[in-house]
Parts: C-alpha cells; sequence; structure tokens
C-alpha cells in the first residue's frame, strides 16, 4: 500500500470535478493543477555572520521536509560589503508528495499558528495563475523549536499553478482551502 497524501487526494477526487464545473473544462487535463511550491528566505545579515546562513539552511530544511540549498549573490554590492558569491539567502522547491505534505501543514496547523491571523490576502496573484505570499514567523511551523532559534525570520512562499488567469488560479487555491480574506 503507497502513502497518498491528503490533499493530493482531495485533488483528484473534488476539486477538478468542482474546478471543470464552473470553468467548463472539455478536459482533465486543462483542469489546473499545483506544479511545485519553493520557499525561499534572504538572510541578509549573513554578510557578517557565516554562522546564519548554515541556522537558516537547517532550519528550512527541516519546514520543508528536503534539503535546503544557499543562494549566492550574482554580483558585487559595495555599500552592502556584498562580494559576487556569497551567500545571502536560502531556497528549496517542493514538487510531488512532498508539496502536498507541505501545503497541508501550512494550511491546517502553521497559518492558525499565526499571530493576529485574519487571513490571506488574495492580491499576491502574477496575473499567470500563480500566488505569492509571505510569512513573517519562521517559528508559525510546528518543526522549529523555539527554544533553539537564534533569531526569527520571515519567508516567502510562491505556488506555482498550471492555471491560465488569476481567477483560474484564485479558484484552484479557494479549494485547497486557503483562508483568503473575503472582500
Amino acid at each position: 500500500m503507497s502513502y497518498t497524501p491528503r490533499l493530493r487526494e482531495k485533488y483528484s477526487t473534488e476539486i477538478v470535478s468542482a474546478l471543470t464545473e464552473k470553468f467548463g473544462y472539455k478536459t482533465v487535463m486543462s483542469v489546473p493543477k499545483l506544479q511545485k511550491i519553493v520557499i525561499s528566505q534572504g538572510v541578509g545579515d549573513a554578510v557578517a555572520d557565516k554562522k546564519l546562513i548554515d541556522n537558516a539552511v537547517e532550519d528550512l530544511s527541516r519546514i520543508a521536509g528536503q534539503r535546503a540549498i544557499a543562494t549566492l549573490s550574482k554580483k558585487d554590492i559595495s555599500n552592502f560589503k556584498l562580494r559576487k558569491g556569497m551567500p545571502i539567502g536560502t531556497k528549496v522547491t517542493l514538487r510531488g508528495n512532498r508539496m502536498y505534505d507541505f501545503l497541508d501543514r501550512l494550511l491546517a496547523v502553521a497559518l492558525p499558528r499565526t499571530r493576529d491571523f485574519r487571513g490571506i490576502n488574495p492580491k499576491g496573484f502574477d496575473g499567470r495563475g500563480n500566488f505569492n505570499m509571505g510569512v513573517k514567523e519562521h517559528i508559525i511551523f510546528p518543526e522549529i523549536d523555539i527554544d533553539k532559534v537564534s533569531r526569527i525570520m520571515g519567508m516567502d512562499i510562491t505556488f506555482v499553478t498550471t492555471a491560465n488567469s488569476d481567477e483560474e488560479g484564485k479558484a484552484l487555491l479557494d479549494q485547497f482551502g486557503f483562508p483568503f480574506i473575503k472582500k
């Protein structure tokens, strides 16, 4: 018996039929789906302290369930004492079952733990059906031990979909259970 994430199961049983009914797709292949989730952190202070990058990579790897990598600067910026090739951030790209597992943890556990959480602002769409959102504190994830955190960092989460428009992308994320703010 193989393991199938709860949201992947929900996508194939409920979401495909709901979106087909709403937008009138001719074939199942034209129904938008979630391709990948990219989680990234900028660690600007890592210019002075190299240990911050190692801690950020460890924390992000623990959150994602997959090894994160350090991102390197592309050019020299003298005002920031930055040299080309210095590590200045971390990122991880999730696909498949890990992506659905992360999405489930984000929606069911992490977002409700956010202080003063009132919902996600739906203005993060890019015009092609992809959605970007920011998280101010990475300690909302249950995988992070608050006692061992040296400093609280935010992160950007990008949801890449196969949707052709923002309306279709929002409908897909609504079906997954994103708590968008109603206007």
